[in-house]
């Protein structure tokens, strides 16, 4: 997601709320308690929370201030929030980026957040179907990352495509 903001800076990134410590690593979130997560999803700071993998994450609701200013919003959502969010969000697409079971289960092993439990529970999940009347753009992840940037531009921006 960052590098699809880099190139095109136009985008607005989210940056997630994540009940975890802010210096375990991967994307840049604001690690919170349980209670202040709580706190802040009672005090309407959230656009979008939703529970998934023993965590809460919110999605800030200054979201609503880039999108009403004509700004494309990227953000990194669990399948079981789609619905609402796109109920909630008028231009809504969803890129549903996937990998080689393999791919994916070194991916996860390689950022050391997760037990070799948690990593099999995540990989028994990975192939699960969208909610319903969710339509996707499917992405496969497994090649570099370069791939993968020029994939989701162009399903994004198919104005963009040199033809």
């Amino acid at each position: 997601m960052e590098k699809l903001a880099k190139a095109r800076p136009e985008l607005f990134l989210v940056r997630r709320a994540i009940t975890r410590p802010g210096d375990s690593g991967g994307e840049e979130f604001d690690g919170v308690s349980e209670s202040a997560f709580l706190r802040l999803e009672a005090e309407g700071a959230f656009a979008l929370s939703w529970a998934a993998h023993g965590l809460r994450y919110g999605i800030p609701i200054a979201v609503e201030m880039a999108l009403s200013e004509g700004r494309d919003v990227l953000a990194n959502l669990s399948r079981g929030v789609l619905p609402q969010a796109k109920r909630r969000f008028e231009r809504f697409e969803v890129l549903a980026l996937t990998a080689a079971p393999e791919v994916l289960a070194a991916r996860l092993r390689q950022r050391g957040r997760e037990t070799e439990e948690e990593i099999s529970a995540r990989l028994s999940r990975a192939d699960q179907a969208l909610p319903g009347q969710i339509l996707a753009t499917e992405i496969d992840n497994s090649g570099p990352l370069t791939q993968t940037v020029a994939l989701a531009l162009a399903a994004l921006y198919p104005e963009s495509v040199a033809r």
